[in-house]
């Protein structure tokens, strides 16, 4: 026989950077303390099953029915099974499936016999395996019950539902008629007196009882009472508890709900899949229909040989034990940090999980979102998951962090780690100092910075819980790399970057918030560094810092500052390159407008002079560009701001009713234009306004301020990236002047930018322009405005590029394109200069 075509290697041997991958992916596991309510660690003999051949094969169908009545001994022989399926075949669509039939038959049967409850024989109850995960399977269930349009009663998702229990951005949500119950606002448990009300009301035909973030016990004999009293069916959705369930630990709602759901990777610590439960025999039909043909295709057979796996291994004294050991976990964690001041929602925790709320941490009246709490927990080593609690209004805004303690408690944790973990916790949130900015449409965004001390004893308790403690290694060096990573670096070191060439290396410094570290720095491009520490510095630490400076997360000097990034930092294994290029010096550039640190230095350096300016009142009025346009079309011309312009308009009422119905347009020539061009372009503009240049894209814009060091401002002015390295910045009329010295004063470094650091400035000029000079050449640009509705219309009649028109077209707000007018040179800005949301800027030559 020739050769087969079977791939027989190992993952390393065909695919290195997924091989890579997942030994990342099983050291993070062991790293971190993970607290996700939703996460367990599957048992080795489930990932054994989990990897079988059944993977390989397709079973659309089920088993025989009658395989529901037998016992595991029965099903388990194997032989006996085999002739029953050679002489009656079975159901399913497809052959060689005798062994899956055992298969699935021997997981229905052990979920029968470990969920059997409340006078529930396993012969009396209905299981199946098949759904892929939780969500499938309660859709599943809607399908078999409901028509749509139907009404669906269900807990609210910012209450603790989850996204099937009728939320708006889920199928449940959109096919069926959702009406929602929440928790009580003061006590945030359950009343089920209210429950009851909405039910009668609202006449449901289904009831959800069940959550994803609840941390204590639900009553399903009340739920079924309700339920009973408006006619609708009950559906437990267990796939938190189902673990607590079948351990015995949490009241079970087998018998009770027509329906119980659940999934088999959470705290039943199975692989990911799902289940569907019934005692109503009529039911189990229409459910088994709609999860198969109605949801999905074949079953994942080896998912359900390893679901049969630890629904084994749950039935066993062991597992009950670990839930046990769950619940008291989840309590004490819950009490630990409520001591430290942290508020619990609901209180405390009667399950597997707890909420905190982080609005407990406030800084100067700015609350710690939810989100922002499990990114900094997360770099600490602890994760979590950001959640809604009682009172939020989106899940996009949350004000809660989720913790389950499944994954911990499998590991062994008692109550002297959980204690441990609760400290490592409390540190890190009350390290944190919550702050907001604006984003660019005037959304109040929630940040937060953390204090480095805090960080460091969250993540000095996670070493000890887990018994990895990172090591410095033998490499004293770094690689520094990403498109950020010169100014990244320009910043996080006291030496001046932004002077190196390629190739070149510099003696420089690191100035942490505890430590001081010399080195030598060594460009290889813009791109990528490499950073050799002193001999016996502390390269895990400082390699550590360079790292958080690019997370964004750890707060230095000032709790709004954040360095361009990301950038990657990993250790560079090269003595060679350590010894050639090293320095004992200490490179630190006092004048530098900024680096990490420098507030505490104080030089013997020349300090500059403060900016003055004095406002020269000419007799003569200034004249626009088309200025003699106006007066040989007839226009009526008026002094305004110490120019001679055109009034059009009889009218203000007038000129609303162009700009709001058709459209305007201005002369606007008389606004300064000025360009930033050259590799440093964006250093001096990020210093001398107010938002972050280095993260406004190619073709946008932004609003912005010219402020004095002493933050007075000098004007408001519009700038445009045209470029990597060009920018155009558009200035009001009466301050052309003024803005043009300053500009050019801080760029030759001659004038004060910093009261605290009097002798700074800025060293890497770039190129200034005035637009409007004739010096410029065939580079001058003035400006017009073109709004209202009637705008877009007009530019597209006059543009004979079908590719221009078309950009014209898609131009977003704020945006700007380039192209040709009729023959002539023009950039297109969609910015409203009187307000209108339909409105353009052209920028031509004069």
């Amino acid at each position: 026989m020739a050769s087969d075509f079977l791939f027989k290697g190992s993952i390393s041997e065909y695919d290195q950077g997924l091989s890579k991958l997942l030994g990342l992916e099983d050291r993070r596991q062991r790293e971190n303390v993970i607290l996700i309510p939703s996460e367990s660690i599957a048992p080795e003999p489930v990932k054994e099953a989990m990897s079988s051949n059944f993977a390989n094969i397709y079973a659309e169908g089920y088993p025989r029915a009658e395989s529901r009545n037998l016992s595991q001994e029965e099903i388990l022989d194997i032989p006996a099974e085999l002739a029953t399926f050679r002489r009656y075949s079975d159901p399913r669509y497809y052959k060689g499936v005798e062994y899956a039939n055992i298969l699935e038959a021997l997981a229905r049967r052990r979920a029968a016999e470990l969920f059997a409850a409340n006078n529930i024989s396993p012969e009396e109850l209905y299981i199946n395996v098949q759904p892929l995960s939780g969500s499938p399977a309660n859709i599943a269930v809607y399908g078999a019950l409901l028509e749509p349009g139907d009404t669906i009663m269900g807990l609210d998702l910012n209450h603790g539902g989850h996204l099937t229990h009728g939320s708006k951005v889920s199928r449940s949500g959109k096919n069926y008629n959702i009406v929602s119950y929440g928790v009580d606002p003061e006590s945030e448990l359950l009343d089920y007196e209210v429950v009851e009300k909405i039910a009668v009301d609202s006449r449901p035909k289904l009831i959800v009882a069940g959550f994803t973030a609840y941390s204590r016990v639900i009553d399903w004999i009340k739920f079924r009472a309700i339920a009973d009293k408006c006619g609708a069916y009950l559906m437990a959705d267990i796939a938190h508890i189902s673990g607590l369930v079948a351990a015995g630990v949490h009241p079970s709602p087998i018998g009770i709900a027509d329906v119980v759901t659940t999934t088999t990777h959470k705290s039943l610590c199975g692989p990911r899949g799902a289940m569907i439960m019934t005692h109503r025999a009529e039911l189990a039909r229409g459910i088994d229909r709609s999860v198969f043909p109605g949801e999905q295709g074949g079953p994942h057979l080896n998912s359900i040989a390893a679901m049969a796996v630890a629904l084994g291994l749950a039935s066993q004294d062991q597992f009950h034990q670990l839930m046990i050991k769950v619940v008291e976990n989840a309590s004490r964690l819950a009490e630990k940090l409520s001591e430290r001041g942290l508020r619990i929602v609901a209180k405390k925790s009667e399950n597997h999980m707890l909420m905190i709320d982080t609005k407990t941490i406030q800084n100067e009246g700015v609350h710690l979102s939810g989100d922002m709490a499990a990114r900094i927990l997360d770099v600490a080593g602890i994760v979590t998951n950001r959640n809604t609690i009682p009172g939020d209004k989106s899940a996009f805004r949350t004000s809660g962090v989720r913790m389950g303690t499944v994954w911990i408690s499998q590991l062994g944790y008692g109550s002297d780690e959980v204690d441990q973990l609760a400290t490592a916790i409390a540190d890190v949130l009350e390290g944190c100092k919550p702050f907001y900015y604006r984003s660019r449409t005037g959304r109040k965004l929630l940040r937060s910075k953390v204090e480095g001390g805090a960080l460091q004893k969250g993540r000095k308790i996670v070493e000890q819980l887990t018994g990895f403690e990172t090591s410095d290694g033998h490499a004293n060096s770094f690689l520094v790399r990403g498109k950020d990573a010169q100014n990244f670096l320009n910043f996080a070191m006291t030496s001046d970057v932004l002077s190196m060439e390629d190739g070149q290396s510099q003696p420089t410094s690191i100035l942490t918030s505890d430590q001081n570290v010399g080195g030598t720095l060594l460009k290889h491009n813009d791109q990528r560094y490499s950073l050799y520490l002193e001999n016996g510095a502390p390269a895990g630490k400082i390699r550590q810092w360079l790292q958080d400076l690019s997370d964004g997360y750890i707060k230095f000097d000032d709790v709004f500052a954040k360095l361009p990034g990301p950038v990657v930092v990993e250790f560079e294994e090269s003595p060679d390159s350590i010894g050639s290029h090293h320095s004992a010096s200490r490179g630190v550039d006092l004048a530098k407008p900024y680096f990490i640190g420098c507030v505490d230095r104080t030089p013997d350096l020349q300090d500059l002079p403060p900016f003055e300016w004095h406002d020269e009142e000419s007799a003569d009025l200034l004249k626009t560009s088309l200025h003699d346009v106006h007066v040989q079309l007839g226009g009526r011309m008026i002094p305004f701001a110490g120019w001679d312009m055109p009034v059009w308009y009889s009218s203000v009422g007038e000129e609303h009713a162009a700009v709001r119905t058709g459209a305007g347009l201005f002369d606007v020539s008389h606004m300064g234009v000025f360009q930033a061009s050259g590799p440093h372009a964006a250093n001096f503009l990020n210093l001398v306004t107010t938002n972050d240049i280095y993260d406004l894209p190619v073709g946008r814009s932004q609003y912005t301020f010219l402020l004095l060091p002493s933050g007075q401002v000098i004007d408001d002015l519009l700038i445009y990236r045209m470029a990597d390295d060009k920018f155009m910045m558009v200035v009001n009329a009466a301050n052309n002047d003024k803005d043009w010295s300053w500009l050019n004063k801080v760029n030759n470094g001659e004038v004060l930018i910093d009261h605290q650091r009097p002798w700074s400035k800025n060293m890497h000029p770039c190129v200034l322009k005035d637009l409007r000079h004739s010096q410029c050449g065939k580079d001058m640009r003035v400006d017009l405005a073109l709004q209202g509705p009637s705008s877009r219309d007009i530019l597209l009649d006059i543009c004979e590029d079908n590719l221009f028109a078309e950009q014209i077209e898609g131009v977003p707000w704020a945006g700007l394109v380039e192209g040709k007018l009729s023959g002539i040179d023009v950039i297109i800005s969609r910015t409203g200069y009187t307000g209108e949301r339909v409105a353009f800027e052209l920028f031509v030559h004069p």
